[in-house]
């Protein structure tokens, strides 16, 4: 990972007892930055937690986000990773995504307004484009969300461009594609209860735990039948908020990037570099389609290298399945 002149500053993750969150503090530790996690538990995890301290916060609790800004009111910082985020529970369940997607966010904001702090990175998603036949995915496309999941997060960038323009919050909104991976160390890795996301999942399934994969359609109209996505390492996604701190340092006061490889890969696919990293077959059984999934979805990755410096440097298929297996071997007691 490339050097940043960050040293001494500090940074409120919400949500940095996640997937993704705990890989953002391990990196910002590693460059000088003191991460303070806010966040209820309700998906993360406390042992997740190393690189300084957390406060035990729901965004939800008007007053609770409130007192919590208040208290750390000189850290301009702020990260917002935490969220509501499995697509078919949000079509079951609208009500609570919107409750904790969007109002738990509009509560942050305003508490971030009364305590002076004026730096947002938010962790929006490519769902917010929704089903467009021109790939990739470039940050001037409309955007119109299929799925409850992405509706929210685009409410959510409606919010913040608001708040930037009439009270000068200044914001990076990164749209992530696909995370995968774990941290190369084996220390951390995705641990989601349930957990929903394929390669955990077909992981699993190779190791003989549980039941087999379920393959979600196999009619879709790309080569092999299967969704395309674009797979970008937990590692490059937690840099990309490095790479946003760094441009407000630099007088960046707004933007919207994506942030993926630009390469789309089938779920066949991931089945095959499965197989071929543990050298074990990955059983699975075909069902239909999901409510709210999408056909291909990869990203046109040109503006966050050119606007935050954002290169990924761990997203090669195969080192995500290697990092992601180092880490669930462990986890799961495989030798």
């Amino acid at each position: 990972m490339k050097h940043y002149n960050l040293n001494g500053q500090s940074a409120i993750i919400v949500g940095g007892a996640g997937y993704i969150g705990s890989h953002v503090c391990k990196a910002l530790a590693a460059q000088g930055v003191t991460p303070i996690v806010f966040d209820n538990f309700s998906a993360g995890h406390e042992h997740a937690v190393k690189w300084g301290d957390s406060v035990a916060v729901d965004m939800r609790d008007r007053e609770a986000i409130f007192k919590a800004c208040a208290a750390h009111k000189t850290v301009k910082t702020i990260i917002l990773l935490a969220s509501s985020i499995e697509v078919g529970e949000g079509e079951k369940n609208p009500a609570f995504f919107y409750e904790n997607n969007v109002i738990g966010t509009l509560n942050l904001l305003n508490a971030m307004q009364a305590a002076g702090q004026d730096r947002l990175i938010f962790s929006s998603t490519c769902a917010t484009y929704g089903e467009l036949d021109t790939m990739p995915l470039t940050e001037d496309m409309v955007q119109n969300p299929v799925s409850v999941y992405g509706k929210t997060k685009l409410a959510i960038e409606h919010m913040i461009q608001s708040y930037y323009k009439s009270y000068g919050l200044n914001y990076v909104i990164l749209r992530y594609f696909n995370a995968a991976g774990a941290d190369p160390d084996g220390e951390i890795g995705e641990e989601h209860d349930p957990e929903t996301h394929l390669i955990p999942n077909a992981l699993k399934a190779a190791a003989g735990l549980g039941k087999g994969l379920k393959l979600f359609g196999t009619d879709y109209d790309t080569p092999d039948g299967t969704c395309v996505r674009d797979y970008i390492h937990v590692n490059d996604i937690a840099a990309a908020h490095l790479d946003a701190m760094s441009a407000f340092d630099k007088g960046l006061t707004s933007t919207q990037v994506n942030i993926g490889t630009g390469v789309g890969v089938s779920v066949l696919e991931i089945i095959q570099m499965i197989e071929k990293v543990t050298g074990l077959p990955v059983p699975y059984e075909a069902g239909p389609r999901r409510d709210g999934d999408l056909t291909r979805l990869y990203a046109d990755p040109s503006k966050a290298k050119a606007v935050l410096g954002f290169v990924p440097e761990y997203s090669e298929l195969e080192k995500i399945i290697k990092t992601a297996w180092t880490f669930h071997s462990k986890t799961w007691n495989i030798s």
